[in-house]
Protein backbone atom coordinates (compact mmCIF):
# COMPACT_ATOMS: atom_id res chain seq x y z
CA UNK A 1 0.00 0.00 0.00
CA UNK A 2 1.43 3.41 -0.92
CA UNK A 3 2.04 6.06 1.70
CA UNK A 4 -0.98 8.36 1.92
CA UNK A 5 -0.72 11.88 3.35
CA UNK A 6 -3.78 12.73 5.46
CA UNK A 7 -4.34 15.92 7.48
CA UNK A 8 -6.98 15.60 10.16
CA UNK A 9 -9.64 18.18 10.96
CA UNK A 10 -8.71 21.14 13.13
CA UNK A 11 -11.07 24.03 13.83
CA UNK A 12 -12.88 25.15 10.64
CA UNK A 13 -9.93 24.46 8.34
CA UNK A 14 -11.44 21.71 6.16
CA UNK A 15 -10.67 23.67 2.96
CA UNK A 16 -7.01 23.88 3.98
CA UNK A 17 -6.95 20.16 4.80
CA UNK A 18 -8.74 19.25 1.56
CA UNK A 19 -6.17 21.19 -0.49
CA UNK A 20 -3.20 19.68 1.36
CA UNK A 21 -4.68 16.18 1.20
CA UNK A 22 -5.39 16.62 -2.51
CA UNK A 23 -1.76 17.54 -3.20
CA UNK A 24 -0.52 14.96 -0.68
CA UNK A 25 1.33 17.56 1.41
CA UNK A 26 3.49 18.63 -1.53
CA UNK A 27 3.84 22.43 -1.36
CA UNK A 28 1.38 22.57 1.54
CA UNK A 29 -0.89 25.53 1.95
CA UNK A 30 -1.04 27.40 5.26
CA UNK A 31 -3.87 29.15 7.06
CA UNK A 32 -1.99 32.42 6.57
CA UNK A 33 -1.86 31.86 2.82
CA UNK A 34 -5.63 31.21 2.65
CA UNK A 35 -6.28 34.26 4.86
CA UNK A 36 -4.18 36.37 2.48
CA UNK A 37 -6.28 35.10 -0.41
CA UNK A 38 -9.43 36.15 1.48
CA UNK A 39 -8.01 39.61 2.05
CA UNK A 40 -7.01 39.95 -1.61
CA UNK A 41 -10.45 38.81 -2.78
CA UNK A 42 -12.19 41.35 -0.52
CA UNK A 43 -9.77 44.04 0.57
CA UNK A 44 -10.71 46.73 3.06
CA UNK A 45 -13.73 44.95 4.53
CA UNK A 46 -14.37 44.47 8.20
CA UNK A 47 -16.18 41.13 7.78
CA UNK A 48 -14.64 39.04 5.02
CA UNK A 49 -17.31 37.12 3.05
CA UNK A 50 -14.86 34.37 2.07
CA UNK A 51 -14.28 32.92 5.56
CA UNK A 52 -15.92 32.66 8.95
CA UNK A 53 -16.69 35.86 10.81
CA UNK A 54 -14.17 34.93 13.50
CA UNK A 55 -11.45 34.22 10.92
CA UNK A 56 -11.11 30.60 12.02
CA UNK A 57 -11.44 29.16 8.53
CA UNK A 58 -14.63 27.97 6.86
CA UNK A 59 -13.27 29.18 3.50
CA UNK A 60 -15.52 29.35 0.44
CA UNK A 61 -14.96 28.03 -3.09
CA UNK A 62 -13.47 31.37 -4.22
CA UNK A 63 -10.57 30.84 -1.82
CA UNK A 64 -10.09 27.24 -2.96
CA UNK A 65 -10.14 28.23 -6.63
CA UNK A 66 -7.60 31.02 -6.07
CA UNK A 67 -5.37 28.71 -4.02
CA UNK A 68 -5.49 26.15 -6.85
CA UNK A 69 -4.53 28.82 -9.38
CA UNK A 70 -1.41 29.53 -7.32
CA UNK A 71 -0.38 25.92 -8.04
CA UNK A 72 -1.26 26.17 -11.77
CA UNK A 73 -4.48 24.22 -11.26
CA UNK A 74 -8.15 24.98 -11.59
CA UNK A 75 -11.44 23.71 -10.21
CA UNK A 76 -14.27 22.96 -12.60
CA UNK A 77 -17.78 22.56 -11.24
CA UNK A 78 -19.35 19.22 -12.20
CA UNK A 79 -23.04 19.22 -13.14
CA UNK A 80 -24.44 16.47 -10.90
CA UNK A 81 -27.23 15.78 -13.39
CA UNK A 82 -24.55 14.06 -15.47
CA UNK A 83 -23.09 10.67 -14.62
CA UNK A 84 -19.49 10.75 -13.35
CA UNK A 85 -18.59 8.05 -15.88
CA UNK A 86 -18.14 10.81 -18.50
CA UNK A 87 -15.09 12.13 -16.60
CA UNK A 88 -11.73 11.38 -18.20
CA UNK A 89 -10.00 10.30 -15.00
CA UNK A 90 -6.54 10.52 -16.58
CA UNK A 91 -7.00 14.30 -16.99
CA UNK A 92 -7.97 14.84 -13.35
CA UNK A 93 -5.60 15.53 -10.45
CA UNK A 94 -8.41 14.84 -8.02
CA UNK A 95 -11.79 15.94 -6.74
CA UNK A 96 -13.03 18.34 -4.09
CA UNK A 97 -16.49 17.73 -2.68
CA UNK A 98 -18.54 20.17 -0.66
CA UNK A 99 -20.90 18.25 1.61
CA UNK A 100 -23.21 19.11 4.51
CA UNK A 101 -21.82 18.51 7.97
CA UNK A 102 -23.31 18.43 11.43
CA UNK A 103 -22.15 21.08 13.87
CA UNK A 104 -20.76 19.42 16.97
CA UNK A 105 -19.81 21.01 20.25
CA UNK A 106 -17.93 18.32 22.13
CA UNK A 107 -20.21 15.28 22.07
CA UNK A 108 -23.37 17.32 21.46
CA UNK A 109 -24.67 17.68 17.91
CA UNK A 110 -26.33 21.06 17.41
CA UNK A 111 -29.20 21.57 14.94
CA UNK A 112 -27.02 23.72 12.70
CA UNK A 113 -25.85 22.73 9.24
CA UNK A 114 -22.43 23.66 7.97
CA UNK A 115 -20.52 22.84 4.81
CA UNK A 116 -17.44 20.65 4.72
CA UNK A 117 -14.73 20.27 2.06
CA UNK A 118 -13.17 16.89 1.30
CA UNK A 119 -10.62 15.66 -1.25
CA UNK A 120 -10.72 12.45 -3.27
CA UNK A 121 -7.83 11.32 -5.45
CA UNK A 122 -5.94 8.41 -6.91
CA UNK A 123 -2.76 7.35 -5.15
CA UNK A 124 -0.96 4.51 -6.83
CA UNK A 125 -3.62 2.31 -8.40
CA UNK A 126 -6.38 3.11 -5.89
CA UNK A 127 -8.70 5.99 -5.07
CA UNK A 128 -9.01 7.40 -1.56
CA UNK A 129 -11.51 9.54 0.31
CA UNK A 130 -9.20 11.96 2.15
CA UNK A 131 -11.89 13.56 4.33
CA UNK A 132 -10.10 15.29 7.21
CA UNK A 133 -12.84 14.14 9.60
CA UNK A 134 -11.90 10.50 9.03
CA UNK A 135 -9.43 8.82 11.40
CA UNK A 136 -7.49 7.65 8.37
CA UNK A 137 -7.90 7.82 4.59
CA UNK A 138 -10.75 5.66 3.31
CA UNK A 139 -9.77 3.31 0.51
CA UNK A 140 -12.49 3.57 -2.14
CA UNK A 141 -10.86 1.10 -4.52
CA UNK A 142 -10.57 1.15 -8.30
CA UNK A 143 -12.09 3.57 -10.82
CA UNK A 144 -15.48 1.83 -10.77
CA UNK A 145 -15.60 1.99 -6.96
CA UNK A 146 -14.66 5.67 -6.93
CA UNK A 147 -17.26 6.52 -9.61
CA UNK A 148 -19.90 4.71 -7.54
CA UNK A 149 -18.83 6.74 -4.49
CA UNK A 150 -19.26 9.97 -6.49
CA UNK A 151 -22.68 8.82 -7.77
CA UNK A 152 -23.82 8.15 -4.21
CA UNK A 153 -22.56 11.52 -3.02
CA UNK A 154 -24.23 13.43 -5.85
CA UNK A 155 -27.53 11.53 -5.75
CA UNK A 156 -28.28 12.50 -2.15
CA UNK A 157 -31.29 14.76 -2.79
CA UNK A 158 -31.79 15.56 0.89
CA UNK A 159 -28.30 17.02 1.38
CA UNK A 160 -27.04 19.24 -1.39
CA UNK A 161 -23.52 18.32 -2.42
CA UNK A 162 -21.23 19.90 -4.99
CA UNK A 163 -18.36 18.32 -6.89
CA UNK A 164 -15.37 20.15 -8.33
CA UNK A 165 -12.83 18.52 -10.64
CA UNK A 166 -9.24 19.64 -10.12
CA UNK A 167 -7.10 19.83 -13.26
CA UNK A 168 -3.86 21.43 -14.30
CA UNK A 169 -4.47 24.86 -15.85
CA UNK A 170 -4.28 24.98 -19.62
CA UNK A 171 -4.82 27.78 -22.05
CA UNK A 172 -5.86 27.73 -25.65
CA UNK A 173 -8.66 26.19 -27.61
CA UNK A 174 -10.65 23.13 -26.58
CA UNK A 175 -9.66 23.32 -22.92
CA UNK A 176 -13.19 23.58 -21.52
CA UNK A 177 -14.07 19.92 -22.27
CA UNK A 178 -10.68 18.30 -21.67
CA UNK A 179 -12.02 16.61 -18.54
CA UNK A 180 -14.71 14.78 -20.54
CA UNK A 181 -13.92 11.40 -22.09
CA UNK A 182 -13.35 11.90 -25.84
CA UNK A 183 -16.33 9.68 -26.72
CA UNK A 184 -18.65 12.04 -24.81
CA UNK A 185 -17.19 15.43 -25.78
CA UNK A 186 -19.48 16.25 -28.67
CA UNK A 187 -22.60 14.95 -26.92
CA UNK A 188 -22.06 16.99 -23.73
CA UNK A 189 -22.81 20.70 -23.81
Amino acid sequence: MPSVYHEKQMRQLCALHALNNLFQGDQSYTKGELDDICNNLSPNVWINPHRSVLGLGNYDINVIMTALQKRNCEAIWFDKRKDPSIIDLDSIIGFILNIPSDYKFGVITLPLRRRHWIAVRRIGDSYYNLDSKLRQPELLGNEADMLQFLREQLSDELHQRELFLVLEQQSGENTDQRWIKPSYRKAVV
